[in-house]
């Protein structure tokens, strides 16, 4: 196992605000990790650390094997960072932002040039890279930030938010371009996201809440324990079905005429549908999704 990042008994407070209260996680190399919370769960303060934009109050902490707080030069050498909102010039066309970002890595004219033409081409910038930055799309803003975060070809790319405020159409765009990165390069992704779908697709998920660690695991396995499979099923008599529902004390939830009864996994809607099928009009089952996740863990809607 390759950790690419390690952190122990990391603690951060803001006078008698404790935003990280002591938490243990590793990432490994060329996995895309998803740091989840609600607002003011630590995520940004972990991620300001990391960056070697804010220092801990204690703990350790590796990345590249660099030790931050001795090796900070090193650490940010090897990472790229997308923040929630963009630190791009309006102004300066796509082309001259990366140029200017590259100029900060001491690289010689050739490795500018060629630094820069691929970090456009891994992103699909090159078709408005000469537009000034002002002028472009949401999607178009996002992906050159991502340029702008891998013109030194870093091992590590943070992502606060990447996709925050775009529409689907455009967030699919963006998601395909970092999960290209990924996949193709080999980019160790450390992303927080307000879309559990996209948390869904990473290959390890730590969950935090009021600056500890609420849970951690795969998607797979976060949903396997803290959520439940469904059955929803619209019945040809509804008053006869619910009926016989209580005479069986099965446990169920009603809603415009669909009744939901929870699974403990999907086989068992099974037995159900064989019991009542001449009373069953329509059915769906409904798989656990990471948003049920969240809230079990946090009792809170990420969007909070």
């Amino acid at each position: 196992m390759d950790k690419v990042i390690e952190v122990h008994g990391l603690k951060k407070s803001y006078g008698e605000v404790e935003a990280v209260r002591g938490i243990d996680f590793y990432v490994e190399r060329g996995k895309l990790f998803a740091f989840l919370g609600p607002n003011g769960a630590g995520k940004s303060t972990t991620i300001d650390i990391l960056s070697t934009l804010l220092q801990p109050d204690e703990g350790e902490v590796t990345i590249t094997g660099h030790v931050l707080g001795k090796e900070d030069d090193r650490i940010r050498s090897s990472i790229g960072t997308v923040f929630q909102r963009s630190i791009l010039d309006d102004e300066l066309t796509v082309l001259e932002n990366l140029y200017i970002r590259a100029k900060f890595y001491k690289k010689s004219k050739s490795d500018l040039k060629n630094s820069v033409e691929a970090a456009a081409e891994a992103t699909g910038v090159t078709s408005f890279i000469n537009r000034r930055y002002g002028k472009l799309s949401g999607g178009q803003r996002r992906r050159a930030d991502i340029a702008r975060a891998l013109v030194h070809t870093p091992a590590i790319m943070f992502l606060d938010e990447p996709t925050t405020g775009l529409d689907p159409q455009t967030r699919k765009s963006v998601w395909e371009t970092i999960q290209r990165l990924q996949k193709e390069r080999g980019v160790t992704v450390f992303l927080t996201t307000h879309y559990m779908e996209e948390a869904a697709g990473a290959d390890y998920v730590v969950i935090i809440d009021e600056g500890k660690i609420a849970a951690k695991g795969t998607p797979f396995e976060l949903k396997e324990t803290y959520s439940r499979d469904t059955i929803k099923i619209e019945p040809i008599d509804y008053e006869c079905f619910t009926t016989q529902l209580q005479e069986s004390q099965t446990i169920f939830k009603t809603s415009g005429g669909t009744i939901t009864i929870e699974l403990g996994r999907s086989l068992d809607a099974i037995p159900i549908l064989e019991k009542y099928r001449d009373s069953i009009k329509s059915f769906e089952v409904v798989s656990g999704t990471m948003d049920d996740v969240f809230i079990n863990i946090t009792g809170k809607e990420i969007r909070e």
